[in-house]
């Protein structure tokens, strides 16, 4: 591994000028931002629309959920293959042709017709999926001052959380009335939109042709976006391992009627948006800070998470902070990132990608293990809390050998 190296704040006078979009900043953020709401709204959609998908294709919900499985799959293997393989294009280049990619993989999901063809469709749909987001939030950092960094990766990386809070509800809608495949259609047809908008509102950045895959893979081997990397992947499993049984709970525990589950889904979402918004403003202020404070935050809520779970008034303000923590933490590692990995930007950036889905696989496989032990639903809570602590854990260790590496001989 290389020697950790802090990130050196330049003086004034040597920051990088930040890049001017050809029809305005505002545009290219609109354009960025609408690509991340896209794409993560074909990420969630699938989780509403799931007994309507299995209902449609005769499978049970079990089987249907190999559908997901196919996509998060898709989503680990994509993100460092594809900006390997990217390496000599520019950002624009390769964020064209990411969404092309996805559009295809869409279009295959919508016209396959048995379950195994589907899942296929699937996986090549989250190929891109990383590498999107990661590329879009260091073109998003690049048309801003230094300073303004943590701002303008939060900003495009909220379309996340809209997609949750707008776009997931949206497709589960469309599918129960018009069918799973017209619910795809139209976030196809969005993922054109958003290719039209790359084309002409982001600027067009030079290639670096010279650059190659091996250049890519060997800079990435640094301790601290090793770390950072897998900071994420521990530190937002616990968000999962609530969510993914959150309906079950408040079905089963807490006994709120079927349309109070909906509001506690739009609550949950309207917190990940905020945490997005928070976490931004707090990186430019003090990424560092930022990062303990989500993640110290995160394991309170889900601590309180077993206490509140009859109390539907209490466990709403739990289940609006939770996520408002724990998506606090994106900014500040995807920030963190840029600063650590020299030569492997785009690697690192999409990465943290993958470090999220592995989250997601690892938060939701952990609760699982603990229901089919026989534990109760409050325990869902303290699992979670456990990854959130062993995410700042694993952060703190970073910052100790990095100071350690800091310290004169």
């Amino acid at each position: 591994m290389t020697t950790d190296t802090a990130p050196a704040a330049a003086p004034a006078e040597f920051a990088p000028v930040p890049v001017q979009p050809p029809h305005g900043r505002a545009a290219a953020f609109l354009v960025l931002t609408f690509g991340t709401f896209v794409v993560g709204t074909g990420e969630f959609a699938i989780m509403g629309m799931l007994p309507e998908f299995a209902a449609s294709l005769k499978l049970s919900t079990a089987d249907a959920g190999y559908a997901i499985t196919a996509y998060a799959l898709g989503v680990v293997i994509g993100a460092p293959l594809i900006t390997i393989m990217g390496a000599r294009l520019s950002r624009r280049e390769l964020l064209l042709l990411l969404y092309v990619l996805f559009c295809g993989g869409n279009l295959l999901s919508i016209v396959m017709p048995t379950a195994g063809l589907i899942e296929i469709g699937r996986f090549i749909t989250g190929l891109p999926h990383g590498a999107l987001f990661g590329i879009s939030a260091l073109v998003a950092a690049s048309m801003v001052d230094h300073s303004r960094r943590g701002w303008a990766v939060g900003r495009v990386l909220s379309g996340i959380a809209i997609a949750t809070l707008v776009g997931a509800p949206f497709s589960t809608f469309a599918a129960d009335h018009f069918g799973w495949r017209v619910s795809y259609l139209i976030i196809g047809l969005c993922g054109l939109i958003t290719f039209a908008g790359v084309w002409r509102y982001i600027p067009a950045d030079k290639p670096n042709r010279k650059n190659s895959p091996l250049k890519e893979v060997t800079a990435l081997f640094n301790t601290q976006v090793l770390l950072t990397l897998l900071t994420a992947a521990v530190g937002f499993g616990g968000m999962f391992t609530i969510y993914t049984y959150l309906t079950s709970v408040l079905q089963n525990v807490t006994h709120v009627p079927e349309w109070e589950i909906m509001a506690f889904m739009i609550v949950w979402g309207a917190g990940m948006l905020a945490g997005a918004n928070v976490g931004a403003w707090l990186v430019d202020r003090n990424l560092s800070l930022a990062a303990i404070l989500a993640l110290s935050g995160s394991a309170v809520g889900m601590l309180v998470f077993p206490f509140v779970l009859h109390n539907p008034a209490l466990l709403m303000i739990d289940v609006f902070l939770i996520p408002t923590f724990v998506n606090a933490l994106g900014p500040a590692l995807q920030t963190r990132l840029m600063d650590f990995a020299g030569d492997a930007q785009t690697l690192a950036a999409s990465l943290n990608h993958s470090a999220f889905n592995v989250a997601n696989a690892m938060g939701a496989s952990l609760g699982s293990a603990l229901l089919a032990a026989q534990y109760s639903y409050g325990s869902l809570g303290i699992g979670a809390a456990l990854l959130s602590i062993g995410g700042l854990v694993v952060y703190l260790l970073a910052l100790a050998l990095l100071k350690r590496s800091l310290v004169p001989a």
